[in-house]
């Protein structure tokens, strides 16, 4: 039963709380993340507007409803926004061991041409579920790890439980991508980065493993990265 809570924690929460106070490190995309929200919905929910700047202390609303966004403490135009990486060591967290299925799914239309973020086989593919909301990629320790498509860095720290040191990479309004459990961090929020740019290192997975957790969202909703990587 440890085993099934901890494999649910890496994929984010289970549940959506109705409000969020924005932390220190926080991006309205890493927000959006950590409970699977489409970063457009959550902007709008919440009155926030181009360049998405969210400052600690506001009161960001998960419900759905249409508002302003709420603030417990005043946020200045001397104030930074949230959202500065942190490059400290993330936290592990293990996941249930299964096997990467046999069968390569169908290919998803994008007009993004997507690229291997490393070159190590699948060690466990894509279910959906809370648990394997991606896949994890072999690889050695400190070897790169590539931006799968040109993007802009939304998220580069270590604040999302369950990812390590993660990037999160904005390819366009519906497309995002992400790169956990890294050894170092290459990049930082808001650089611009090319298709198979230098992001990250390879570090060590949750069973003391060198490999990369890789993950893509469309609209919000995860999808199988195996979809529009191309076949090798």
């Amino acid at each position: 039963m440890a085993g099934l809570l901890l494999a649910a924690c890496t994929a984010g929460p289970l549940f959506r709380p109705d409000t969020y106070t924005v932390r220190r490190g926080d991006t309205l995309y890493s927000i959006a993340w950590r409970y699977g929200v489409d970063w457009r919905r959550l902007a709008r929910w919440n009155g926030i507007g181009p360049p998405y700047d969210i400052y600690p202390g506001d009161v960001l609303h998960l419900d759905g409803r249409t508002r302003s966004v709420a603030s417990s403490t005043s946020s200045s135009s001397s104030s930074a926004p949230s959202g500065g990486a942190s490059r400290d060591g993330g936290q592990r967290t293990a996941r249930a061991s299964s096997p990467a299925p046999r069968d390569r799914p169908a290919p998803m239309a994008s007009d993004l041409d997507w690229r291997w973020p490393v070159g190590g086989k699948v060690l466990r593919g894509y279910s959906g579920s809370h648990a394997r909301r991606g896949i994890d990629i072999a690889g050695s320790m400190g070897d790169a790890v590539r931006a799968a498509a040109p993007g802009r860095v939304v998220y580069s720290g270590s604040g999302l439980k369950g990812y390590g040191n993660l990037v999160i990479i904005k390819h366009d309004d519906r497309f995002l991508s992400a790169y956990g459990f890294n050894r170092r961090l290459r990049v930082g929020q808001g650089e611009t980065v090319g298709a198979g740019q230098h992001i990250a290192d390879v570090g060590l997975g949750p069973e003391n493993r060198a490999m990369l957790y890789f993950e893509i969202r469309r609209d919000g909703e995860p999808v199988d990265p195996q979809r529009l990587l191309p076949r090798r």
